[in-house]
């Protein structure tokens, strides 16, 4: 036990005696979660909106005016013909037109069908079907409005009975992006940096020739490997507490679950990214090439964990595959305890999961590790 205290006594003095490494632990974490955190949305807001208004009466230019009011369009300006509004949306100064064709009052008072052109700039398609249900919901209660004031004979016809929705929103009741997305930039931080630092931190000993003096010591391996990755565990607790603290301070994310029970699943998943971290450093010479190495399978599995996109729209060969990455457990299981307040229980599958993976890539680690050249 001695001789594993000294060895994480003398990890915390290399950490810490380079200055250049200090920023990148502490800092850009920091900047990257803020950063990251606001400008990582899929809200769509200020929509360029324009318009082609054949009609000219007063129900054209209330529909108008509904566009106007809402928070999420940006109405920009009358277009006198629909090829001027084209071209202004292959030059992309619009985003939206809507062309009113002409009797739209007229076929309304008579109840005759009247369709509204509406043009969307589709090259995002997530955006465009967003916009898409936008558009439709104003138009539907602007029609749901005219109904109502439409009278027949002078005198107001009767109204069938309408059914409506009492929405309930759990877990986000603001439906708040941010509140969404916190959690899993978290994850991917906490995830980065300690994959980063234990890959490199082996190679580094390679490269400055200190790994062959320790080598020849009668230091067990396992010693060796438990006195290197323990302060790194402790540096990714660090960043997770900054990281929480930051979450509720900066964008008031809840914190519904056990604190104690998120370190808890966090200490066995950074064993998880240890073991990797490990296991890369020891078929790798150079700095580099760990690094490389590394940034190629965070991207994979960064994409494939759910954290930008849901893993039920995957294939379904995608999905098997999913259930191999240990960041889509953290993900889930960092947004199930802060936001829903889930327990032991509840999140077992995956940390039982996840324990699996800590023993099977640290024992990979272990035993690709070689004393001797």
């Amino acid at each position: 036990m001695n001789t594993i205290l000294f060895i994480i006594q003398k990890e915390f003095k290399q950490i810490f005696r380079n200055k250049g490494m200090l920023p990148i632990i502490f800092v850009m974490p920091l900047i990257q979660l803020i950063i990251l955190s606001n400008a990582a949305t899929f809200d769509v807001k200020n929509i360029k909106f324009g318009y082609v208004n054949h009609d000219h009466t007063s129900t054209s230019r209330a529909l108008i005016e509904k566009f106007n009011a809402s928070t999420y369009f940006n109405v920009l300006t009358n277009f006198p013909s629909e090829k001027l509004a084209s071209q202004a949306m292959l030059n992309g100064e619009v985003d939206v037109v809507l062309e009113i064709p002409s009797y739209f009052e007229r076929d309304f008072q008579k109840e005759k069908r009247s369709a509204l052109g509406v043009t969307i700039n589709a090259i995002d398609g997530a955006a465009a079907g967003i916009e898409n249900v936008y558009v439709t919901q104003i138009i539907q209660s602007f029609n749901k409005d005219l109904k109502v004031n439409v009278s027949q004979y002078g005198q107001k016809q009767n109204q069938p009975i309408q059914i409506t929705t009492i929405p309930s929103f759990w877990y986000n009741k603001t439906l708040n992006y941010k509140t969404f997305m916190v959690p899993g930039i978290l994850v991917l931080l906490v995830t980065m940096i300690t994959l980063f630092l234990s890959g490199m931190n082996i190679v580094r000993e390679k490269e400055i020739g200190t790994l062959e003096q320790i080598n020849v010591t009668p230091i067990k391996k396992s010693q060796f490997i438990i006195g290197k990755l323990f302060p790194f565990l402790v540096l990714g607790l660090a960043i997770l507490s900054v990281g929480l603290l930051i979450a509720k301070l900066v964008f008031n994310v809840p914190m519904v679950g056990s604190l104690l029970l998120m370190y808890f699943y966090t200490s066995i998943y950074i064993l998880v990214v240890l073991g990797i971290g490990l296991f890369i450093s020891n078929y790798t010479d150079t700095q580099q090439q760990a690094m490389f190495i590394a940034w190629f399978f965070m991207v994979i599995f960064i994409l494939m964990s759910g954290l930008f996109t849901p893993i039920e729209s995957m294939p379904k060969w995608a999905q098997t595959i999913t259930d191999f990455n240990p960041i889509k457990y953290f993900v889930e299981v960092l947004r199930m305890v802060m936001l829903k307040g889930s327990g032991f229980v509840d999140i077992l599958p995956q940390l039982l999961k996840t324990l699996v993976f800590a023993i099977i890539m640290n024992g990979l680690a272990v035993w690709s590790y070689k004393k001797t050249n």
